[in-house]
């Protein structure tokens, strides 16, 4: 059974209320439009071929290295020739952690009061989403291409998982600090692309597999922008329909009104 507490004054003031919060806190790109629930925004981006273009190509390129025979498979022979004769006894393990590095930018910045595109709660679900997203794809392309290792040492060489993490956190801090700071939002990238470098000096991965591996991270956060919203409204939404809670003010005192289903 329904029950239904409230006033419809009081209702209608919170709303004026609350819109007027929202219009002073809020500058949304032109691009999303913007649904509250509790207070809160949920940004929504559409969806443009464009933002995949170079993703896509990159993840191509990879794909078509693994199953040439001819140009692109003799490109990745004679990378991993050159560097293995310039540096034969290289082994440094500054991949392992430089591929977390941008996305600790972005928490660095936040605590150093350079705020960035949304709040540290969906930031970290947006990292999440987009390391599940990196991470299933991956491994199961990995499985299913069983491509072997320069260093003889497995088979799933493509695409490289160090690049496509750095890649994928590299895109996490572009997409949160672009509009702050130019130089912040690409410094990700120089970084990603020297953790995929690393990862052909330790001669863990073919060119190709690095190639790939940056298409894989790029895109896995570009998809997480787009669904995460989609995924927080549905939560909130949940919420929402059991029970509202806003505050008011009347002639008995201030508190506040619990409206909803219960």
């Amino acid at each position: 059974m329904k029950k239904i507490i409230g006033i419809s004054l009081l209702f209608a003031t919170s709303l004026k209320g609350f819109a007027q919060n929202r219009d002073t806190t809020t500058n949304l790109p032109a691009d999303t439009t913007a649904r509250w629930y509790a207070g809160k925004e949920i940004p929504k981006k559409q969806f443009k071929v464009a933002a995949f273009i170079v993703p896509v190509a990159l993840m191509g390129y990879g794909f078509g290295a693994v199953y040439d025979h001819g140009a692109l498979k003799q490109l990745d022979v004679s990378t991993k020739d050159e560097l293995q004769e310039d540096h034969p006894l290289f082994a440094a393990h500054l991949d392992d952690y430089m591929q977390f590095a941008p996305a600790a930018a972005v928490y660095a910045l936040n605590l150093a009061g350079v705020k960035g595109k949304h709040n540290l709660f969906d930031a970290s679900m947006l990292y999440v989403t987009s390391g599940l997203i990196m991470g299933g794809s991956t491994h199961f392309t990995k499985r299913w291409v069983g491509r072997e290792r320069p260093d003889h040492s497995g088979y799933n060489s493509f695409p490289s998982g160090h690049t496509a993490s750095a890649f994928m956190a590299a895109e996490f801090l572009h997409q949160e600090y672009k509009d702050v700071d130019p130089w912040i939002g690409y410094a990700g990238y120089f970084v990603a692309t020297a953790t995929g470098t690393l990862r052909m000096y330790n001669n863990k991965h073919w060119f190709s597999d690095v190639v790939g591996g940056a298409g894989f991270g790029i895109a896995s956060t570009k998809l997480a922008y787009l669904v995460y919203p989609y995924i927080k409204e549905l939560f909130m939404f949940k919420k929402q329909s059991n029970f509202t809670l806003m505050p008011f003010h009347g002639q008995g005192g201030n508190g506040l009104m619990l409206s909803g289903r219960f």
